[in-house]
């Protein structure tokens, strides 16, 4: 990545360019509306960061100790009025399935030179009474599994989808991403340019709405399809090398979506297609396996056996 001083140069070597080949700019607007895309062109540039596992570039104009501020607080007023859950068989089976996905993900960290990212994380597993078919992770590893999905759960290992699946979103920091775009459509160029006035308050503006209480879809506004598409397959990764079976993965979503059109979840309402999302698991779970993992199921009968966490790779197109 390059500092901000070569594109202090890089600027002034174009401002010179244009200059000396008489380049028509139409008025000092059309002028001031160029050296405004230039320098947002330069900033996202060093905005881009990658996703673990995938590699995908991505757009990160929040600091990391702004979106855990922001998603705590929002995580904190939820728990204040949710009810936990008084089942206490279910509720140690997601503290179980949990721990594991969380050592999992901080294993991989460790083993791919993301150390750093794990002082991230201060893990909490929660079960609290509700019917939707829903569970979430927030920014620093706070899980929420309602009851409403833990009726269609049959075994640690599907629920090491579900769970695997938002502790990838987490991971990979969907949500700085979507409020790192957030900003831009809101605020353009201030924010691009760093001259936002009171930047703290816009972040913790758009976190109400990226983790809206009495957001249509749960705790948390929608991810994109390409966010959810990502998540799967870092999910099937993560709960590989904790030690359950990836393969459950293809059955589970075809339970989830056994309902038909007129009965889809809100955990699935903008995820992608059920034939899409589970021909993606199939194309990857020969690869997944191989690379990462075991084949012997991990239920509370089962016990698994695991590698080390492989050393990253991309998503093959």
């Amino acid at each position: 990545m390059q500092d901000s001083s070569f594109f202090g140069r890089l600027f002034g070597e174009f401002y010179i360019l244009a200059y000396f080949c008489d380049i028509n700019f139409k008025g000092l607007k059309n002028m001031k509306k160029l050296i405004i895309s230039f320098m947002t062109a330069a900033l996202l540039l060093t905005s881009c960061g990658s996703v673990p596992i995938t590699g995908r570039k991505q757009l990160n104009l929040v600091s990391d100790s702004e979106i855990l501020s922001s998603s705590l607080s929002q995580y904190n007023s939820y728990m204040q009025g949710a009810k936990k859950s008084g089942n206490t068989t279910q509720s140690a089976m997601v503290t179980r399935v949990g721990k594991k996905i969380a050592a999992a993900t901080e294993s991989y960290l460790n083993a791919n030179g993301l150390a750093e990212e794990v002082k991230n994380f201060a893990w909490e597993f929660n079960l609290v009474q509700d019917d939707q078919l829903n569970a979430f992770c927030m920014p620093g590893g706070k899980i929420v599994v309602y009851e409403g999905l833990m009726k269609i759960i049959s075994s640690d290992d599907e629920l090491a989808v579900v769970l695997g699946h938002e502790v990838a979103h987490a991971v990979a920091k969907h949500s700085n991403e979507r409020m790192s775009q957030q900003l831009v459509a809101q605020y353009g160029a201030q924010v691009l340019g760093g001259v936002l006035s009171n930047k703290s308050a816009a972040v913790q503006s758009i976190a109400s709405q990226v983790y809206g209480i009495g957001a249509q879809y749960g705790m948390m506004l929608p991810f994109s399809r390409k966010h959810e598409s990502e998540a799967d397959y870092m999910g099937l990764i993560l709960m590989t090398i904790a030690g359950y079976n990836p393969d459950v993965a293809v059955g589970f979503w075809e339970k989830m979506s056994a309902g038909g059109s007129s009965s889809v979840p809100e955990f699935m309402s903008t995820h992608p297609s059920d034939k899409t999302r589970i021909s993606d698991i199939q194309k990857n779970l020969p690869d997944i396996k191989k690379k990462y993992g075991t084949t012997t199921a991990t239920t509370t009968k089962k016990k698994a056996t695991t590698k080390a966490p492989a050393k990253a790779t991309s998503v093959k197109k």
